[in-house]
């Protein structure tokens, strides 16, 4: 017996007419393109997205480990996909880091131009020693505005003082370059190419392809001056750093919960706590934008996260709590003083390679 027969547009595979859909694909078998079926798609998603972020929103913040117990579970469409999560808040976050930083590295910018260009400066033209200091200011005030964020603390901040009050102590310029900056700035001014400036400042003819450049990128440095845009590259360059930090983050789990899940799991879990530390420090530059927080209530803000790392993962590995505290202590310990500032000596070593 005949019966009608259509073909699906989208697979090109026969059906009968009266299906409402592709029993191949799926696909509407009347969808006539309209406004309406060009954007139904995208707002739908887009609702189901939004009503799923803000089930999620609330439980990540106050019920560490939770997202995760329950993905696991099995229940992966009530919330917000853990990647979604991330990829969704760190958008926001590096939005708003963005606007933080920008106005800093430009004017970080300024006073290293100022700064480098002072030993070009005649030599008869003798600096006062209150001009100097007022440098150093100027040099890290951006640093200080932004300590919170890049994570230096008064420490950090005094021996950096420190160092450059003693160069500068013992040092007629402010800034120097270990190479003879006279004649450089002489071959620059005659227009000599960049392979005699590179011999100048002491590069070799057999010199390798990674020295090679470093030298490119010490002259491109040395002519433009541009500190500033070199912090705003390492700054733009952070974002995939964290992304494949996250996973190291999660091999670290899986080395101290060898037993307790696949890889799979753990790097579930980190989604989730990088989603809530980009979630809590969006929060923390969305106020400090509208009113100026005590730096004691920020960085009161930034330890808690030890404490929801700690309840976090003794919810998700249901170990004791002795044990779970001192897992967190050794991972935190282990990313925070080994991973992140090789992995920062790594970002500003490439930053400076390719910006």
């Amino acid at each position: 017996m005949s019966t009608n027969q259509t073909t699906c547009k989208n697979c090109e595979k026969p059906f009968e007419s009266d299906f409402a859909f592709c029993p191949h694909c799926g696909q509407k078998s009347k969808d006539e393109l309209t406004i309406g079926v060009l954007f139904y798609n995208t707002i739908s998603n887009y609702f189901s997205f939004d009503a799923r972020f803000f089930k999620s929103f609330i439980p990540l913040l106050i019920k560490p480990g939770y997202l995760a117990s329950k993905f696991i579970e099995g229940k992966r469409l009530l919330y917000l996909h853990p990647a979604q999560m991330y990829l969704f808040i760190s958008v926001i976050f590096f939005f708003l880091f963005t606007i933080l930083v920008r106005p800093q590295t430009e004017k970080l910018d300024k006073e290293l131009k100022k700064t480098f260009d002072k030993p070009l400066i005649n030599d008869s033209i003798i600096k006062k020693p209150e001009m100097d200091s007022l440098d150093i200011e100027n040099l890290l005030k951006p640093l200080k505005d932004n300590q919170k964020v890049i994570g230096m603390d008064e420490a950090e901040l005094k021996v950096l003082d420190s160092v450059l009050k003693n160069d500068l102590s013992s040092n007629s310029n402010d800034l120097t370059f270990d190479f003879d900056e006279k004649k450089v700035d002489s071959l620059i001014e005659i227009g000599a190419t960049d392979q005699e400036i590179y011999k100048a400042m002491g590069l070799e003819e057999d010199a390798g392809s990674f020295k090679r450049r470093l030298y490119t990128q010490m002259l491109k440095f040395y002519k433009k001056r541009d500190g500033g845009s070199l912090l705003g590259a390492f700054y733009d360059s952070i974002p995939l750093a964290m992304f494949i930090l996250l996973p190291i983050f999660a091999l670290l789990l899986k080395i101290f919960y060898w037993r307790r899940g696949t890889f799979a799991h753990h790097l579930v879990f980190s989604f989730y706590f990088f989603s809530f530390l980009f979630m809590l420090f969006s929060i923390i530059i969305g106020i400090n934008f509208i009113l100026d927080i005590p730096d004691w209530i920020d960085w009161l803000i930034i330890w808690s996260s030890f404490f929801y790392l700690y309840v976090a993962l003794r919810r998700f590995y249901q170990q004791g709590w002795f044990v779970s505290f001192f897992k967190c202590s050794v991972v935190s310990f282990t990313f925070l003083m080994m991973v992140l500032p090789f992995a920062a000596i790594i970002v500003g070593l490439v930053t400076f390679m390719y910006y």
